[in-house]
């Protein structure tokens, strides 16, 4: 499926319908450029499962773990995780990545996999690649 949006508020609301599409243990990746939107379709994924905490990209910290407080959902946590600074795989184990991928309550977005592929290897994924469009504020 291709999509194109017109501004960043226009990809979040994608996010926002997004969500509803995903279930628990769902992986999702997302690729693309600096700039391209990847947190701004996190955002609208956050919003659209309920979460009410400002979503900022955890570049420097790798993972962000936010709580759904939504009885009307069997997913309780979305981990938001950026490897753009990664080191290597290891460090993502060592804060304990392996406690979330894949497990039936939470979902898992990640930014810049590819820098992590082979550990994602064991698990079923769904890769989004998210670039600019011609115009500045469009995404494709």
């Amino acid at each position: 499926m291709n999509l194109t949006t017109k501004s960043q508020s226009e990809t979040e609301r994608f996010g926002q319908k997004l969500s509803a599409k995903l279930n628990g243990g769902d992986i999702l990746l997302l690729s693309g450029d600096l700039g391209a939107g990847k947190t701004s379709l996190v955002k609208g994924i956050a919003k659209g499962l309920g979460i009410k905490h400002e979503i900022t990209s955890p570049t420097f910290t790798l993972m962000n773990v936010y709580q759904i407080n939504n009885k009307q959902l069997t997913i309780n946590k979305l981990i938001h995780i950026d490897t753009y600074r990664l080191k290597d795989e290891k460090e993502l184990l060592e804060i304990g990545v392996e406690d979330y991928l894949g497990k039936p309550d939470t979902i898992c977005v990640i930014e810049w996999p590819e820098k992590i592929t082979n550990l994602l290897k064991k698990y079923k994924t769904t890769s989004t690649h998210l670039e600019h469009g011609d115009k500045p504020e469009q995404r494709k």
